[in-house]
C-alpha cells in the first residue's frame, strides 16, 4: 500500500549527484568553525544526526571564499591541508548514512552586512546603495576588478571543497538580497560595466561564477544556487517588506523577471535552483516565523519550474509532509528543504516515512534558538531541542543511580525535566493542579497562528505516556502527598502569575488578564485596549483583529513596541508590519493613570489621552510563583526550582533549564 508521502522518498539527481530521496536540509548559519574554517566536531555531530535521521541531501551553511571584501575571519581562502582532512571527516561521515552534502559557498553581504560580522571597515555593494540596518551607512560600489576576484574567489572555494569530499557547492546567492543577489536587481545595480544595464549583465556575475566554478572542478562537478524567486520589498528599509498577500507594487524581483533568470541561471551551467523568497526588507519569507502559513514560497517556486528543466528545491516552512509530498508527486516542484524543522527533530525523514507523524517534535517558529543566537553571535541551537549544536555533550545518557523523582507542575518545563529523567531511567511522578497539561503554553497556543505550539503540547503528552511518566491530574501537591510519595529529587515547575495593574480603577469589570483572553473566559467587546506591548501583548491584538474583528489600541511605556529579549528580527519585523497593516494602534512612551469609566487615561508625551473601551487587557509580565518551594525546599529530598518558577523566561528558557538539571541529577 503506498503512503501518502511516497513521493519525498524516490530518488533523483542533480546533475551527476544521486540523492536517495527529495528532503534537503537547508542551510542554515552556523558558527561552529576551527580557525581554519572547517567544521568543528560539535558542527560535525550535528549533521550527521540529519543524515542519520534519513535527510537526503545537506545543503551545509555558508563559508567566504575569500577575506579581501566584506572579509571574515574563517574562510576558504586560507584553506589548506587541515582544512580538507578535517573536512573529510564530516563529508565520510555523512555518506555512511547514504546522504550526500554540499557546501555553500558565499562572497559578501553587501547591503545586508551587520555590524560585528564582518572584519573590515569597508561597505561594499553592486552600486552605492543603503546598509539595510543602518540606512545612514552608505556602502560604495565594487570596482569591475574587485568582481571579477570575487568570481575567481569562488572557482577556487569549490576546489577546495571538491578535494575535501563535498558532493558539489551552492553558490551564495541571488537570495535574501545578498551582494550577488544585489547586482542581479535593478533597485540596486545601476552600474554601466559589463555587470550592470541589462538583465543579463546584471546576472553575469551569477553567471561567470558557475562557469568559473565547472572550468575549475569540471564540468560533472554539481553546483546549485540558492534563488529567492521574488523579493516581496516596496522598498529601501525594515518596514517595506509585502506581506502575504498584499497588492504592492515589486521594488524588487517579480515573477515574470524571475522565471526569465531561472532560464538564465540554468543556461548557464547551474545544476539546481534552491528557491525561497524575499530580502532582507521581507526576510521573514526566507526566515518565516510562526505568522507565516505553511509551504509560504511553494507557489512561487511552482511558478519558475514550468521554466526550466533543472530541479527547483523549494524552502520555506516546507514541514508539512502532506504539502511537500503532492508538491513533489505533481512535478510542480522536485525536492523540499527542511531547515528548522530538522534542528526540532533530527529524525523528521525517517519518521515522516514510517508516518509517525505524532512522534515528530514540531518546530514552532520562534527562531529563539537558532537564527537569533546565530546573529548574536552564539553557536546555532533550538528552543525546543537543547541538543542541537551539542549532540554528544547533550546525548541523553541513563543516570548512574535511579532515583524517584516527583514533579510538581504540568507546564512544558515540568514536562520536559520529566521527559529527560525517565529517558534515562528514572521512576517518574507528575503532578498537575488542574485537568490538562501545558501549563501557560495552553492560552498561549489559543490563537489561530500557533497550530505548532498545540502540536507541542500533544508532543510532550504524548512522550510522558511512551516514557512511563506516571502523571497523577487534578492534585494539589502538599507536605502529606510528598511524605506518601517518598522522592529523591522534586522539581517545582508551578509557573508564574500574571502581574497586576496597581492604578486607580473606576470601572474594573473591564479589565481582564491576557491569559483570561486568550481563553476567553470572560467576553471582549468591540473596542479593546491592550496594556503592554510585549510579544503576548502585541500577539493578542493582532488575534483580536485579524480573527475577530475588534478594534484595538496597544499602550507601551517604553519607546517602541516588542522590545524583548531573544526576539528575532524576521518575527519582530513581521509582527510590526502585521500591526500596521491591520490597522492597530500604537502608543508609546505611555503610561496608564487610570481606568475610567470610559476606557483607559494615560499620558503620552507630556499629554494626556483617554480612550474608548469596551475591555481592557492587560499583558504587563509575570511574576515567577515560589510559594510551594519556599515551603517545601527543606523537606528532606532534593528540591530544584526550574522554569518560570525560578525566573520568569521564555519557552526557550523554560526548556533548557529543565533540560540541563534533568541532565544533571
Amino acid at each position: 500500500m503506498k503512503s501518502k508521502t511516497d513521493a519525498l522518498f524516490q530518488p533523483m539527481s542533480i546533475g551527476t549527484m544521486r540523492v536517495k530521496n527529495r528532503i534537503a536540509m537547508a542551510p542554515m548559519g552556523l558558527h561552529s568553525k576551527n580557525p581554519d574554517g572547517s567544521f568543528n566536531q560539535d558542527a560535525v555531530d550535528l549533521y550527521v544526526a540529519r543524515a542519520k535521521g534519513g535527510v537526503g541531501l545537506i545543503v551545509t551553511t555558508g563559508i567566504a571564499c575569500q577575506n579581501k571584501l566584506d572579509s571574515m575571519r574563517a574562510t576558504l581562502a586560507t584553506a589548506g591541508d587541515s582544512y580538507v582532512t578535517a573536512s573529510k571527516k564530516l563529508t565520510d561521515e555523512v555518506h555512511k548514512y547514504g546522504a550526500k552534502i554540499v557546501l555553500q559557498i558565499a562572497n559578501g553581504a553587501g547591503r545586508n552586512r551587520k555590524n560585528g560580522f564582518f572584519l573590515d571597515n569597508d561597505p561594499i555593494s553592486s552600486s552605492e546603495n543603503p546598509n539595510v540596518w543602518h540606512p545612514e551607512m552608505m556602502h560604495r560600489a565594487l570596482t569591475t576588478a574587485e568582481v571579477q576576484f570575487l568570481i575567481q574567489s569562488y572557482a577556487n572555494g569549490a576546489y577546495v571543497a571538491k578535494q575535501a569530499g563535498f558532493d558539489g557547492v551552492e553558490v551564495h546567492a541571488l537570495h535574501e538580497g545578498y551582494l550577488m543577489d544585489q547586482f542581479s536587481m535593478e533597485c540596486t545595480n545601476r552600474r554601466t560595466d559589463q555587470y550592470g544595464g541589462s538583465l543579463e549583465n546584471r546576472l553575469r556575475y551569477a553567471t561567470e561564477t558557475v562557469q568559473a566554478i565547472k572550468e575549475k572542478c569540471g564540468k560533472d562537478f554539481p553546483v546549485l544556487i540558492r534563488y529567492s524567486v521574488k523579493s516581496y520589498m516596496k522598498g529601501f528599509g525594515l518596514d517595506k517588506g509585502a506581506l502575504p498577500g498584499e497588492k504592492f507594487e515589486e521594488f524588487g524581483r517579480d515573477l515574470e523577471e524571475s522565471a526569465k533568470i531561472a532560464k538564465i541561471l540554468q543556461d548557464a551551467g547551474y545544476d539546481a535552483l534552491d528557491a525561497d523568497n524575499g530580502t532582507y526588507e521581507s526576510w521573514y519569507f526566507a526566515h518565516p516565523p510562526v505568522y507565516m502559513p505553511k509551504a509560504c514560497n511553494l507557489a512561487d517556486a511552482q511558478y519558475i519550474k514550468q521554466f526550466v528543466d533543472i530541479p527547483v528545491i523549494c524552502a520555506g516552512k516546507m514541514d508539512d509532509p502532506e504539502i511537500g509530498s503532492e508538491a513533489v508527486a505533481s512535478g510542480s516542484i522536485d525536492a523540499i528543504s527542511v531547515g528548522r524543522a530538522l534542528l526540532a527533530d533530527p529524525e523528521w525523514p525517517n519518521k515522516v516515512q514510517t508516518e509517525n507523524f505524532d512522534d515528530i517534535r514540531p518546530c514552532i517558529g520562534c527562531h529563539a534558538g537558532c537564527l537569533e543566537r546565530f546573529f548574536a553571535g552564539k553557536n546555532t541551537s533550538c528552543a525546543i531541542n537543547p541538543q542541537v549544536g551539542m549532540e554528544k555533550k547533550y546525548e541523553i545518557k541513563p543516570a548512574d543511580v535511579k532515583k524517584n523523582i516527583m514533579v510538581i507542575g504540568g507546564g512544558i518545563s515540568g514536562m520536559e525535566a520529566a521527559r529527560i529523567s525517565a529517558l534515562r531511567g528514572h521512576k517518574v511522578d507528575l503532578y498537575e493542579r488542574t485537568n490538562s497539561l501545558g501549563g501557560v503554553f495552553i492560552p498561549a497556543s489559543s490563537m489561530s497562528f500557533k497550530e505548532e505550539d498545540k502540536k507541542l503540547i500533544q508532543w510532550y503528552v504524548k512522550q510522558l505516556k511512551d516514557t512511563g511518566v506516571t502523571i497523577h491530574m487534578n492534585t494539589e501537591v502538599n507536605e502529606n502527598i510528598i511524605k506518601a510519595a517518598k522522592p529523591n529529587s522534586i522539581f517545582v515547575a508551578t509557573g508564574s502569575t500574571a502581574r497586576k495593574l496597581n492604578i486607580n480603577s473606576a470601572s474594573s469589570e473591564k479589565v481582564i488578564t491576557a491569559v483570561e483572553a486568550l481563553l476567553e473566559t470572560k467576553p471582549i467587546g468591540d473596542k479593546v485596549v491592550v496594556i503592554g506591548g510585549g510579544l503576548t501583548g502585541v500577539e493578542i491584538g493582532y488575534s483580536l483583529t485579524k480573527d475577530k474583528g475588534k478594534h484595538v489600541e496597544i499602550l507601551e511605556m517604553l519607546p517602541d513596541i516588542l522590545q524583548v529579549q531573544d526576539l528575532n528580527a524576521a518575527n519582530k519585523t513581521m509582527l510590526q508590519n502585521l500591526v500596521l497593516s491591520h490597522n492597530i494602534g500604537v502608543h508609546t512612551n505611555a503610561k496608564v493613570t487610570a481606568i475610567t469609566s470610559k476606557g483607559v487615561q494615560f499620558e503620552e508625551n507630556g499629554a494626556t489621552v483617554e480612550l474608548d473601551a469596551d475591555t481592557i487587557i492587560t499583558s504587563i509580565g509575570y511574576i515567577s510563583d515560589k510559594s510551594l518551594y519556599e515551603a517545601i525546599h527543606d523537606c528532606g529530598a532534593e528540591v530544584y526550582l526550574i522554569g518560570d518558577a525560578s525566573k520568569v523566561s521564555n519557552l526557550m528558557g523554560a526548556i533548557w533549564d529543565a533540560y540541563e538539571i534533568a541532565m544533571a541529577i
